[in-house]
């Protein structure tokens, strides 16, 4: 448990929200680091935030940049993570009290805890409730405005698949590959000397990277990406999930070798195959027959007005009435004709706040009101089977695949263009 607790509050002190909690040392007097927007980040919030991260990365023997540099790549998170707020109230995204305690009743559930249990484990490693809360808000703004902005607006073409499929069968699309990377983002307008500049930074750590300095602290002291913190390790992934731009560089790389700089729309890259394995692809796959009741969110019907009326058609099913029924009196989406009924689903074939919704259901279960990029579902699964991959399922399961690699990319230049369009004055970079 102690062990679940220390990862989860590192990744969430990577990319949590930024606290006003004071040191229990006695601080400096403060001053602003940087302003974003109409708010600003003062460096008691940075030193805070950055302290929590150093004694998490000391503890797993983590090798440093110096601390200046650490401190910059921190203050560059922080300002992402405050544009992407701002632009989330700017646009009328929240998460809600109510969301926020179904998401901590799963959390405590996944760790075999009730809530008061998990409340008392956090607090014992040292962790405050309130201030894990808002962080746990946080995490679920981001995620719900990448669906948003990013996700549901992916376009997958059938001759893309059919290309996939193709690359796939003469590569033997058995393989996966773990990859580590540094991100030097671009501005999108960014003018010849600043590229340059970029580019003699991004020829610095290759060289670095080239002639035997630890990887992972290369990418804490020089990548722009969100996971420069955590080494810059992107999994074990096959190449269909790897950006374009990756997937086309790690079969040529050997084991631990590192690439030569990069160039994409992004910024410049440098990639390192940290290991390469081979992989048997999944012969089944398990698929869930489901039904639900949607209500859209839109200008005309709040958050809470959704919310309340699922609320009471969820009790009275609870009650004894028909699901389909009430599917077809109230349910705004196409499945309401035959009952909310959407057939046998496989993996990937609905938006992810569905999905995982679905997937924590038994058959017969129904969930509470739950939310996405759509509006508010009532969600029911009727039974789940195994079924042998076929040639349909080969295209959905590419499909998947191909919007994953094209996610990563796309939501790169998305937060590329929203830290554009935000006003940030680092005053760290002026000193």
């Amino acid at each position: 448990m102690t062990r679940f607790l220390t990862a989860l509050c590192l990744l969430l002190s990577l990319f949590a929200l930024p606290t006003k909690t004071v040191l229990a040392e006695t601080q400096d007097a403060d001053f602003i680091v940087a302003v974003v927007g109409d708010g600003v980040i003062t460096h008691n919030e940075l030193k805070s935030r950055l302290a929590g991260v150093l004694r998490q990365l000391e503890k797993q023997g983590t090798p440093l940049p110096p601390q200046d540099v650490l401190e910059r790549q921190m203050l560059e998170r922080m300002i992402m993570e405050r544009a992407q707020f701002a632009y989330a109230k700017e646009s009328g995204l929240r998460i809600d009290d109510a969301q926020l305690e179904q998401a901590l009743g799963r959390i405590a559930a996944g760790n075999n805890l009730s809530p008061a249990q998990f409340r008392s484990a956090l607090e014992k490693d040292g962790v405050s409730y309130a201030q894990f809360r808002e962080e746990i808000r946080g995490e679920m703004t981001m995620a719900r405005l990448r669906e948003r902005e990013v996700e549901s607006k992916l376009v997958v073409s059938e001759g893309e698949i059919d290309n996939y499929l193709a690359n796939q069968t003469a590569s033997g699309g058995n393989e996966e590959y773990q990859l580590a990377h540094i991100l030097l983002r671009a501005p999108e307008s960014a003018s010849p000397e600043q590229l340059q500049k970029l580019r003699l930074r991004g020829e610095q750590a290759l060289a670095k990277a080239r002639g035997g300095d630890n990887f992972a602290e290369l990418t804490a002291a020089y990548s722009d990406a969100p996971d420069a913190l955590q080494g810059g390790n992107l999994g074990w992934r096959p190449l269909s999930r790897l950006p374009q731009l990756y997937a086309e560089i790690a079969g040529r790389l050997g084991e631990g070798e590192v690439s030569d700089l990069l160039r994409s729309s992004a910024g410049f890259h440098i990639v390192k195959l940290l290991g390469k394995r081979g992989g048997n692809g999944p012969v089944s796959i398990q698929q869930t027959h489901a039904r639900h009741i949607l209500i859209r969110v839109n200008e005309v019907t709040s958050e809470s007005e959704a919310k309340h009326k699922l609320d009471i058609v969820r009790e009275r099913i609870v009650n004894g009435q028909d699901f389909a029924e009430q599917a077809r009196l109230y349910s705004q989406d196409g499945s309401a004709a035959k009952g909310g009924d959407l057939g046998w689903l496989n993996p990937g074939d609905t938006v992810p706040e569905f999905e995982r919704a679905m997937n924590a259901l038994k058959p017969g279960e129904l969930s509470e009101v739950v939310q996405s990029p759509f509006g508010m579902h009532l969600i029911q699964v009727i039974e789940r089977r195994e079924k042998d991959v076929s040639a349909e399922r080969q295209r959905t399961v590419a499909r998947q695949a191909i919007r994953e690699r094209k996610l990563d990319e796309a939501y790169q230049d998305w937060l590329r263009q929203l830290r554009d369009r935000t006003y940030v004055e680092n005053r760290l970079e002026q000193q």
